[in-house]
């Protein structure tokens, strides 16, 4: 049976009071090259008959204190974007699946919808990078839906959107005002000197990554994380463990030539960092993140130990504070650029952000999970919560071609 999805035409969602007008900064770190781009994932929620209508009239009431979210990105000055407060709204779209949740297996992958029929888009006459967020509700005949969300990562961060739609909860829960009242603040951040960069511009390849999902089970993290601690009488994380065993698992399977580099890059939160310069960093929904890693040869990689390579992890991490300021400073160290070809691995740890826990009214998300599947250019692996009411880290990996995909998948599983 073909599953089909009927949607409607996007509809602008306007605040549903009047708003402020006029330009708004995007911060240092909002601007950096390595987060201009759009953001797809779905939440899929095992019940609330007729969603659609609650999260719409919900959406308009947010949209009053995030009013920012209600505008444009705008670029008066050549390579400086900004929020342009138009007011206008989000693209917003209500749809029916002829089908019920459990025919389409939850929407897990490998997915059986087209995932064009569950994001939104705007009319084709709209400039799809201008957008700040775009909605989609779908309705299952089960009473089921599934949330399709589009952001610019200019104006979120991870944390940033989570805090957003649970302000959209918020009031969809018939709350007066969110939670947690936004920041915006960009300007506060400060501006770190430009470092001059000689040479071309970077090139991209494009990979042929196939997507796996696999699940680590709590006993198999804890069981690592007493190794380690016996070992070294140090305690680690769940990210540390299950970063390295990624990290590890990866340079054996791409077998890359022994003084070949091999990196690994990952996403760091530094609210911790800004504390003093934004007034209230609690409620602050932009971009508070900090690209971070570490460089080794395969042949150092391939001669370490788990335990070792979970170390290295530590050590990364305990480098930000340094490395963060160093950069605001305008140190000669630009660490967000990390080359981008087939030994690079980027981690984006979504488990810990929030968006497991939005809230329309009728419970939390029973999972999430990203769409950006034409992003091919760098390995990415993506740790999330699995589904309720599992127990443990669920990867999304995208970090390997078809060669080298059962090799590290097996691997990967032994530990």
């Amino acid at each position: 049976m073909s599953y089909a999805v009927t949607k409607s035409s996007p509809v602008l969602v306007a605040p549903a009071a009047s708003t402020p007008t006029g330009t708004l900064p995007l911060s240092s770190i909002d601007c950096t090259a390595a987060v201009r781009i759009l953001v797809d994932f779905i939440s899929v929620f095992s019940h609330g008959e007729q969603a659609g209508v609650r999260i719409k009239e919900a959406f308009a009431k947010a949209l009053v204190p995030y009013y920012p979210v209600a505008g444009r990105i705008a670029e008066p000055t050549p390579g400086v974007p900004v929020v342009d407060c138009t007011g206008e709204g989000i693209w917003y779209v209500e749809a029916t699946a002829n089908c019920s949740l459990e025919d389409v297996n939850y929407l897990e992958r490998p997915l059986m919808m087209q995932k064009e029929d569950i994001l939104p888009r705007p009319p084709s006459s709209v400039k799809f990078e201008d957008q700040i967020l775009m909605a989609q509700i779908t309705q299952f005949m089960c009473g089921g839906f599934a949330v399709g969300i589009c952001s610019s990562h200019l104006v979120f961060d991870g944390q940033g959107i989570a805090q957003f739609l649970k302000a959209v909860g918020d009031m969809a829960r018939g709350l007066p005002e969110p939670t947690v009242k936004p920041v915006w603040s960009r300007e506060t951040i400060p501006n770190p000197p430009m470092v001059p960069h000689g040479g071309p511009p970077p090139s991209f390849t494009a990979f042929n990554f196939v997507t796996s999902v696999i699940e680590i089970s709590p006993d198999i993290i804890n069981r690592i994380k007493d190794k380690f601690t016996t070992e070294t009488a140090k305690n680690c994380s769940t990210f540390d463990v299950i970063t390295a065993m990624i990290f590890k698992s990866r340079v054996k399977a791409i077998k890359l030539a022994n003084t070949s580099e091999v990196r690994l890059a990952f996403v760091a939160n530094i609210r911790y960092l800004l504390h003093r310069v934004l007034p209230l960093s609690e409620g602050y929904y932009g971009n508070c993140i900090y690209l971070v890693g570490i460089t080794k040869t395969s042949e150092e990689m391939n001669n370490s130990s788990l335990v070792d390579v979970i170390t290295m992890v530590k050590d990364a991490k305990d480098d930000v504070s340094t490395k963060f300021v160093d950069w605001m400073n305008g140190g000669s160290d630009m660490h967000y650029n990390v080359p981008l070809d087939y030994g690079t691995l980027m981690i984006s740890d979504w488990s810990r952000v929030g968006l497991n826990e939005v809230d329309y009214g009728w419970g939390y998300p029973k999972h999430i999970f990203p769409y950006n599947d034409d992003m091919n250019i760098v390995g990415s692996a993506i740790y999330l919560k699995p589904p309720i009411p599992k127990q443990g880290i669920r990867l999304m990996l995208r970090c390997v071609e078809e060669e080298h995909s059962t090799e590290f998948c097996h691997d990967l599983l032994k530990f």
